[in-house]
């Protein structure tokens, strides 16, 4: 399976990322000239909680628990010198619904960080990847 995206630069350090079905990220140095976006590092953490957060959601719905609301916290650390590599990433989850079973929350997050999300793929074994919830009843 293949995928394209497209990154345009449209003048300073300032620049439009486009994927293929025609959706945009603006993203930018973080300055104040071109603090019009993301920064590409920061949109890299951003993914990776859509990501797991798509999957947590898919699967507490299929397992019926009555889920309200879903935040992810995303924490990288990177290196102090070029090019900042993260080496290491916390999500912390705050999952708010009904009744929800902490089972189902564990496992959801646990195939997501294992199996489902494509960007944890990507990233494990150059980034050392942990997490937490916590559950709150609405």
């Amino acid at each position: 399976m293949s995928k394209t995206a497209k990154v345009i630069w449209f003048g300073k350090k300032q620049f439009v990322g486009i994927d293929g079905t025609k959706h945009a990220v603006v993203m930018s140095a973080q300055d104040e000239e071109n603090g019009t976006g993301m920064s590409p590092s920061q949109l890299l953490l951003v993914a990776l909680g859509g990501c797991t957060a798509y999957d947590v959601v898919h699967i507490l719905e299929k397992k019926r628990q009555r889920l309200t609301g879903l935040e992810i916290t995303v924490t990288g650390e990177q290196e102090a010198d070029p090019p900042w590599p993260y080496r290491k990433i916390h999500l912390h989850y705050e999952v708010r619904g009904r009744g929800l079973e902490e089972k189902a929350v564990r496992d959801a997050i646990e195939l997501s960080e294992q199996k489902y999300c494509s960007v944890a793929a990507t990233l494990r074994g150059s980034v050392e990847i942990t997490y937490d919830y916590a559950i709150v009843e609405e």
